[in-house]
């Protein structure tokens, strides 16, 4: 949910805008020993990106039209005009907030589909699509909204008119090589972000706990195993990600890419992670506003921060801190690692999964021994898991006195899940609710079928991306667990 704007960023207004960056954390720092932002109330909200696709499979350009025609404030167009977007209510946490998020994301997802038939269309939830081809990932298919034009220019001084997307296939073969002209690679990856509330005293041992609980969770939930019709990563949303939506890492003369896992721990609080993003990275949308935010301390109210909530906007952590001046003001951690899809059920559950674990990590009793994981492994989880899935193996904290050890996903995550459990529990969620949630990743884990295992296993069998998304789209409209799917048929069978 990060801040758009209209208004179009003017150089001129680089200095003022570098200005009103160091005023907003000045401010925030004073605006986080606020009782809004020390007792805020645990709630939980989530976005939803989609493709829309075609009968034949092939993305369909139309979302400006499909958001028109659904008529829903929930929905906004994202970076390619075959994108879009869905922000869901926030929930509280206690009681059943994952059965509330399924509730909306069904309605939601009718909504699309009943204004995309209208273009003949339909919505897809996956982290790629696999009837993508590069033509589809050109200047020419970005949204026509300002913010993304604003983007396309300040990318295209910074790093010029053609970078390189190179992807090495997980289990070895020929890497995957794009030519990129655009930010609109970024159209091949859809997500699904959670959101969580988080009080400012706690924020530290949240943020890290969010991190360290990142690279399990994504084992369990990984669904963009293609490219271009081509098997890579797991989730290979990831690489594709850092890589098309940023500078390019290692380049001569380049700072840190703008998507990134992090640097370390957090030790400070959430100003650390805005004051990163501030002296760390070039501003890229300098768009200075018309409000001061010391006058509106001054006055006792909430100042907005426009500029800094803008500015981070530009930085893609996959766990990004947020600061949100509504109802008093308020922070949350914003999870960008989970990709979209299968099904409803699936990814809800994974944001179950996801949510209980970080609340045990983020225990006072335990976050002293998950930091003491170095943190140069907890990244390593990130990466290990979207290449393989839960193939992969994880590090994780050993019990007193000893140190971190690597572990199968699949012995490790049958461990994590009454951990996530018993903590949803403890922060006030029904035990059925959290019980039937969490037990769908139990049973994936058990049954060692993932999405992105699924479509690998169809790809093999059929060799035909169409065929393979059209399959795909039929079983994930049934909302069933996506373990549950019968295995791809080969050419030539019965379904």
């Amino acid at each position: 949910m990060g801040l758009r704007t209209d208004r179009a960023p003017s150089r001129a207004g680089q200095p003022l805008f570098q200005e009103r960056l160091e005023q907003s954390l000045a401010a925030l720092g004073e605006l986080l020993v606020r009782p809004s932002f020390t007792h805020t109330p645990a709630t939980v909200g989530a976005e939803l990106e989609m493709f829309l696709v075609g009968p034949d499979g092939a993305p369909v350009p139309r979302n400006e039209e499909v958001r028109a025609a659904a008529g829903d404030r929930r929905l906004t167009v994202e970076v390619n005009r075959f994108n879009l977007e869905a922000n869901l209510s926030p929930v509280p946490l206690g009681g059943r907030p994952f059965t509330a998020l399924h509730t909306e994301v069904r309605d939601l997802l009718d909504t699309v589909s009943a204004a995309s038939a209208l273009f003949d269309a339909r919505p897809a939830l996956t982290g790629t699509l696999p009837t993508l081809g590069p033509e589809h990932l050109t200047r020419d298919h970005v949204s026509d909204v300002p913010r993304f034009e604003a983007l396309e220019r300040a990318f295209a001084r910074d790093r010029g008119h053609r970078f390189p997307v190179v992807i090495d296939p997980a289990d070895g073969g020929e890497r995957c090589t794009l030519y990129g002209d655009s930010i609109g690679v970024q159209g091949a990856a859809c997500s699904w972000q959670v959101h969580l509330t988080a009080p400012a005293p706690a924020y530290t041992r949240l943020y890290n706990a969010a991190q360290l609980a990142t690279g399990p969770a994504l084992a369990a939930a990984v669904n963009s195993p293609l490219l271009f019709g081509r098997p890579l990563w797991q989730e290979t949303r990831i690489p594709l990600y850092e890589q098309g939506f940023g500078d390019r890492a290692g380049a001569p003369g380049r700072r840190a890419p703008r998507v990134l896992f992090g640097h370390g721990w957090l030790r400070h609080g959430a100003r650390e992670l805005f004051e990163d993003a501030v002296r760390r990275f070039p501003v890229l949308l300098p768009v200075v506003f018309d409000e001061d935010p010391r006058d509106v301390l001054r006055a006792g109210g909430t100042p907005r921060l426009e500029e800094l909530r803008l500015h981070q906007s530009t930085v893609w952590r996959w766990n990004r801190p947020v600061y949100d001046p509504c109802g008093g003001g308020h922070l949350r951690i914003e999870f960008r690692a989970l990709p979209s899809g299968p099904t409803a059920v699936d990814m809800v559950a994974n944001t179950a999964f996801l949510l209980g674990l970080t609340l045990s990590l983020a225990a006072p009793r335990r976050h002293a021994a998950a930091t003491a994981v170095p943190f140069a492994l907890a990244r390593e989880n990130f990466y290990r898991a979207a290449r393989r899935g839960m193939d992969s193996r994880l590090w994780w904290p050993g019990s007193a006195g000893h140190p971190a050890g690597a572990h199968p996903a699949g012995e490790l995550l049958p461990r994590l899940v009454p951990e996530a459990a018993a903590a949803l529990t403890g922060a006030g969620v029904a035990p059925e609710e959290a019980g039937r949630w969490l037990s769908v990743i139990a049973d994936r884990v058990r049954a060692h079928r993932t999405a992105a295992w699924w479509q690998g296993a169809a790809l093999r069998r059929t060799a035909d991306p169409p065929a393979l998304l059209r399959r795909y789209l039929l079983l994930s409209a049934g909302d069933r667990p996506v373990h549950t799917w019968p295995t791809p048929s080969p050419p030539g069978s019965a379904p």
